[in-house]
């Protein structure tokens, strides 16, 4: 087993802005930790300087305790996977399997042993002998990890591994990575992927990278934590948009009062106000924020509070259906049963819950969440007239 330390790590390429800014991590080992964001916000790079496959410009890479960053890929005890499955084409999946250990001088029973092993595990043990332009994507992406499995490496390295699988594979690929990770509880995994989904299923902990027009936060962790913290509890606008599918609803408004449990606020181009159970005491009356609401927390209906709009569109999908309705501020997506009947055109009231609700001040920061109150609406200071 092996943890890994990351300790202000900073990559650029020549005077282009950094692509890596002041990472610092502590991956425990056991843990199943994913890299998660858009193309272009540095997690294959932050991956391939764990492997010693980058250098980093700045900062310090450690692996169980052992400062790494003159130590070459091949000496850190690692073993990635990549997404193009890098598998020699005149080998078998036995070879393929058996190469690293061929190179490390290990002895021949003790590689048959190894790979037929981690063919069993893998569902590929009636492979063996065929070459891989015979095998399916997915037969060649777990041929990649067996591979890594043989050489008992305290860190498992994944780069995008099911990005060129079509959807059922990657949905059976990824239960399958979750069940070695099961089974391998002696090592680490650091798992990079764009698309939460994954993240969300197979994570002990999301390292969500930053990226966008704001250039002191490119390249920086926007956030970390379980995935359902950065779920429920978003730091940022950039996060909150980030996580969850479909996205969270956003409507830009103007602060209205600022109560001792939660924030009035007037929505921009309908003017109908929202209560939001957020402590707003470093708001301002006036100020401009954003509003944010997941999908699955709008309903249609009336209610105590609601919002107008008229559908445009339905997304049946089975088990629930997406309602794209339009509202004066923009799209709104709401979760519905399966069996919602609502015709484009129709006039609806959506209701918006204000313990569901989110808040972010004009920096896209996030304020913090309050309990629901059903107390009267109490404002902290006597409104100017």
């Amino acid at each position: 087993m092996a943890s890994i330390q990351l300790a202000g790590v900073r990559k650029a390429y020549g005077d282009q802005a950094p692509v890596i800014r002041n990472v610092s991590l502590d991956i425990g080992a056991h843990e199943f930790c994913v890299f998660l964001g858009p193309s272009g916000c540095g997690k294959s790079t932050l991956l391939r300087i764990i492997a010693g496959l980058e250098d980093a410009t700045d900062g310090d890479v450690s692996i169980d305790g052992r400062l790494v960053n003159d130590v070459p890929a091949a000496a850190r005890g690692v073993a990635m996977v990549f997404q193009s499955y890098a598998l020699f084409p005149h080998m078998t999946v036995y070879e393929n399997m058996a190469f690293g250990l061929k190179l490390a001088k290990t002895p021949k029973a003790e590689i048959d042993h190894k790979v037929r092993e981690a063919a069993r595990v893998l569902q590929l043990d009636t492979l063996l002998d065929r070459h891989p332009k015979a095998l399916s994507g997915g037969q060649r992406q777990r041929v990649a990890i067996g591979r890594a499995i043989v050489r008992e490496p305290g860190v498992f390295l994944f780069d995008e591994p099911l990005s060129n699988l079509d959807a059922a594979l990657r949905g059976q690929t990824r239960i399958e990575i979750a069940r070695l990770h099961q089974r391998f509880r002696n090592a680490s995994v650091v798992y990079v992927t764009h698309d939460q989904i994954e993240a969300m299923t197979l994570a002990d902990r999301i390292v969500l990278l930053q990226t966008g027009a704001d250039a002191e936060r490119f390249g920086s962790i926007a956030q970390q934590g379980k995935p359902l913290d950065l779920y429920h509890h978003p730091r940022s606008r950039f996060v909150a948009g980030f996580i969850g599918s479909p996205r969270m609803n956003f409507i830009d408004a103007t602060v209205a009062h600022v109560m001792t449990d939660r924030v009035m606020v007037v929505l921009a181009k309908s003017g109908e106000q929202i209560d939001v159970c957020v402590d707003g005491q470093r708001l301002q009356r006036g100020q401009p924020v954003t509003l944010g609401v997941r999908p699955e927390h709008l309903a249609i209906g009336h209610a105590q509070q609601s919002v107008q709009g008229v559908t445009v569109l339905t997304e049946r999908l089975g088990e629930h259906s997406y309602l794209h309705v339009e509202h004066p501020c923009g799209t709104l997506v709401v979760k519905a049963p399966g069996d919602a009947n609502a015709t484009p055109g129709e006039h609806v009231s959506i209701d918006v819950p204000p313990h569901a609700c989110h808040l972010f001040d004009a920096d896209g920061m996030a304020l913090t969440r309050t309990a629901w109150a059903a107390a009267p609406l109490t404002p902290l200071a006597p409104e100017p007239a």
